[in-house]
């Protein structure tokens, strides 16, 4: 039965309503109910026609960041159209819309800013915060905020201001979350970025970034709103500083739902590979002898997933799963000598390695020394470095186990620190392997028959929309660590390599929709079973909860109604 909506708005108001807006697809009877009947050209058109007809419009501009720009009109003046199409060409069109062109976009933001969109909370007008909020959000139900202060924008740094509308999207595409329950938020704390501080046509607020206790007295203050109103919302921070990202999370995790995709989204993605490639290999998380080279916040997210799920999953202590890691970053491996220079992060301590492990290095520890004298099962890129797992490296890991786990997850794929296909070869084919961009398949060595590897990719799409719907859906207190490790169980439950080796480590990406509904179902049937859901539901009641819940960009019927909803 088609859904039907009951709608206050009529004449120009229905039509410049990207929420309510269906363009020629209003049926003649709503064009009569609605005062609509002349705005619109005679022909009524089907979802399936506009979509055709918006694709082919796209299809005109050949630059990714033209495309860009266009999705985003589209946005800006139907939603159901603007998500139903990018449903119909997910992979094509999700790097547009998302990673790798949403940074270009970012980063030119000021010069191709034509309407605001989500909430702009700025230091300069700290006093009237709340007003500002409210004027928002007064009436409305929110079920998600994506919030970012825009300090560590992928690949491109600090960008001042840009509205982190891409992630949201994400959440509503594949994650099936409302957009009219979704809530952006620009924290605009300055920039210390001189070509915008210096361009005329910045938009944002042209100050330095404050930092220390006005910085902390401005999030503080933000974070109190959201728990006032909107107590069961979940709180996502993205693209934080690497000063403020493990902190804020740590702060705020015990009093609210709050989320960093950067850290836990990147750490759940990557222990469901990690589980994956222990099934394949029949082993347990806390056998794997694991080296994560780069320790910033994609690596210590991953490594502090990892361990946590050792912990949960296999019943170890947490200072034995740490003794499970080697973690490397500029200066070599984190070990005590390092951390008495006053060179290793205060996040990072409980994984620093004792000296005397390595009595015959008085000096740095290298990736190869380590990957010799370790014998690693796991080798983990975060670094940022081309190529920096090298031959050498990989064949020596090869030789200390009968099949490498290695995840190069530096991304863009220009930054991958070993080329599938290289480390294919030199692993004799043995490497299971996961990237974080997207790779051909690898030809196996001495194939005849001419049989690829595919190359999995640790895509954060393919979990954290569901992580997000699961917390969402079940009104969840906070986000806990076994709700997350309960969502990468499911999506590593879904790999294909556990039927061929040879197959993908984690689901292709165009399953993502499906994948991360599971992934939500898993969640929230952890947080019901575990006691911090805020609704009263069974267990078994779950899936058709979710079902029931789940946002499809499809045009419902619209009845007028001076009652009705008006946005």
């Amino acid at each position: 039965m088609k859904k039907v909506a009951r709608v206050a708005l009529r004449g120009d108001s229905i039509l410049t309503s990207p929420r309510f807006n269906k363009g020629t697809a209003f049926t003649p009877q709503e064009r009569t109910a609605f005062g609509i009947n002349a705005r619109l050209p005679y022909r009524v058109n089907t979802l399936d026609e506009q979509c055709q007809r918006a694709y082919d419009q796209l299809q005109v501009r050949k630059e990714p960041i033209r495309k860009n720009t266009f999705l985003h009109s589209l946005k800006d003046q139907n939603w159901v159209l603007y998500y139903a199409l990018l449903s119909r060409h997910l992979r094509e069109l999700v790097p547009i819309i998302y990673t790798p062109t949403q940074a270009e976009a970012i980063a030119n933001y000021s010069h191709l800013f034509r309407r605001s969109e989500g909430l702009y909370l700025t230091f300069a007008n700290y006093d009237t915060m709340e007003e500002d909020f409210l004027e928002e959000v007064r009436g409305r139900e929110i079920d998600l905020i994506v919030c970012s202060d825009a300090e560590a924008i992928l690949g491109i740094g600090d960008q001042g201001v840009g509205i982190s509308t891409a992630k949201s999207a994400i959440y509503t595409l594949i994650g099936g979350i409302d957009p009219s329950r979704t809530l952006p938020v620009m924290l605009d704390v300055g920039t210390n970025n001189p070509d915008l501080l210096k361009d005329p046509l910045y938009v944002g607020w042209p100050h330095e970034r404050v930092t220390g206790e006005d910085y902390d007295k401005f999030l503080d203050k933000f974070m109190q709103l959201v728990r006032k109103y909107f107590p069961h919302s979940l709180l996502h921070f993205e693209d934080f500083g690497l000063k403020n990202a493990h902190r804020l999370l740590q702060k705020y995790r015990p009093t609210h739902a709050v989320f960093n995709d950067d850290i836990q989204g990147t750490g759940a993605v990557a222990l469901a590979g990690v589980m994956a490639a222990a099934g394949v290999t029949r082993s347990k998380l806390s056998e794997q002898r694991i080296i994560v080279f780069g320790a910033g916040t994609a690596g210590l997210g991953i490594t502090t997933q990892l361990r946590d799920a050792m912990v949960s999953i296999d019943g170890i202590s947490v200072e034995e799963a740490n003794k499970r890691f080697f973690l490397i970053d500029r200066y070599g491996l984190l070990k005590e000598s390092l951390a008495a220079k006053g060179l290793v992060r205060k996040e990072v301590t409980e994984y620093v390695r004792p000296d005397a492990e390595w009595p015959n290095h008085e000096g740095d520890v290298s990736l190869l020394d380590v990957v010799r004298q370790v014998r690693p099962t796991m080798l983990i890129g975060c670094s940022m470095q081309a190529g920096a797992f090298t031959e050498s490296v990989v064949r020596a890991m090869a030789e200390g186990t009968d099949r490498p786990i290695i995840f190069p997850l530096s991304n863009p794929g220009r930054l991958v620190e070993v080329d599938p296909q290289d480390a294919t070869n030199w692993t004799n084919g043995r490497a299971l392997l996961a990237t974080g961009s997207p790779f051909p398949q690898t030809s196996l060595p001495g194939n005849v028959e001419g049989k690829k590897k595919v190359v999995a990719e640790c895509n954060n799409a393919l979990v954290y929309p569901g992580l997000g719907f699961g917390a969402m859906i079940s009104k969840s207190r906070i986000m806990t660590d076994t709700m997350i490790i309960a969502g990468a169980e499911r999506l590593a439950s879904l790999s294909p390599a556990l039927r061929d080796p040879d197959d993908g480590l984690l689901p292709d990406f165009e399953h993502a929709p499906g994948v991360n509904f599971e992934v939500a179902v898993a969640v929230a049937e952890q947080a019901v079973e575990e006691g911090s859901a805020g609704v009263n539901w069974t267990k078994e009641e779950v899936r058709q909860r979710a079902h029931e819940l789940v946002w499809k960009p499809e045009y419902p019927a619209y009845v007028y109604d001076p009652e009705g909803e008006s946005e």
